[in-house]
């Protein structure tokens, strides 16, 4: 079975993971380039999770380029959601669309919205809509070291 799914199953997956007690997280990026970090923080929400159902929510190729602007993303949203299922960590993936996780939060309710340390609690734009439908945010992974960002930079830079 693949880990790529459609939303509607990722919502009849996290009832099944609900009716065994069993809290679900979410976490979401774009993820292009995958790297160190993106490894880290989703191993750490996993953690948050204390081993319960971990969905990843992955923005497709329309919404990375309006957030990060023309030539992004590098990796097409299929590729980049594959590779985010085949981390051991992650349960589930999906994609979406919207240049924030607000709709993809509301349709899963998560116990769990878990953010990588370039945020802070404060600072995650979702964090009310979370309280709101019952579940906390936290703040999960590594410091802020790491970014695709900076891996494309050291990319151009190389002969």
């Amino acid at each position: 079975m693949s880990k790529l799914v459609p939303l509607a199953q990722a919502i009849a997956a996290r009832e099944a993971a609900r009716s065994r007690g069993q809290p679900v997280a979410v976490a979401n990026g774009a993820f292009d380039l995958l790297h160190v970090g993106h490894a880290r923080y989703l191993e750490a929400a996993k953690l948050a999770a204390g081993g319960g159902l971990l969905i990843v929510g992955v923005n497709t190729d329309a919404s990375v380029r309006a957030s990060k602007g023309a030539g992004r993303p590098i990796v097409p949203e299929r590729e980049r959601a594959e590779l985010v299922a085949a981390l051991g960590c992650v349960d589930l993936v999906v994609l979406f669309d919207e240049p924030d996780a607000r709709a993809l939060l509301t349709a899963l309710r998560p116990d769990l919205h878990v953010k990588g340390t370039d945020y802070s609690p404060d600072s995650v734009p979702e964090r009310e809509l979370v309280a709101r439908l019952g579940g906390r945010t936290v703040i999960a992974g590594d410091p802020k070291d790491h970014s695709t960002t900076d891996v494309i930079a050291r990319i151009r830079k190389h002969p």
